[in-house]
């Protein structure tokens, strides 16, 4: 009877523990937080150019992936894996790139000899700059910042 109730009990403690490391993984994957390191921008020894967000959706209430900015870069060009906003001078998150359509999106005409790119903010990030009043800040397009260079 005893063996029954410890063999009960320890299948019961290795369920609970591979449910819970799955959970805990899947929030892990679901929005992670991207930190700000050298591996995501291009060190060139050639000019490196800079530019700011053609539009801007902050929507963090709609759902992970609705805060970004759409940037456009010219052809021949490589830009940055990663993207900065920087609030109040001093206060510098990063974002990710997500490729997809790179000729149209809603609301941005792109220039001939340019394609689009989309830079994702993180839902958190976001909605914590909102909660702390700096929501317009976040959006005005010179407080985002994507670099490129030349593709040689």
């Amino acid at each position: 009877m005893r063996k029954n109730q410890l063999l009960n009990i320890l299948f019961a403690l290795s369920l609970l523990s591979i449910l819970g490391f799955s959970y805990v993984s899947k929030l892990s994957e679901r929005s992670p937080i991207t930190s700000c390191g050298e591996w995501g921008f291009f060190s060139s020894k050639d000019q490196k150019y800079y530019t700011h967000p053609d539009k801007i959706v902050v929507k963090p209430w709609v759902g992970q992936h609705h805060v970004y900015g759409l940037f456009m870069i010219p052809d021949g060009y490589l830009n940055d894996i990663l993207f900065t906003v920087t609030i109040n001078k001093t206060e510098v998150h990063c974002g990710i790139i997500g490729y997809g359509d790179r000729k149209f999106a809603t609301g941005v005409n792109t220039k001939p000899g340019y394609y689009l790119i989309k830079g994702f903010l993180n839902t958190r990030i976001a909605l914590r700059l909102i909660l702390q009043g700096k929501g317009d800040q976040l959006k005005q397009p010179q407080n985002w910042k994507m670099g490129y260079v030349n593709q040689k």
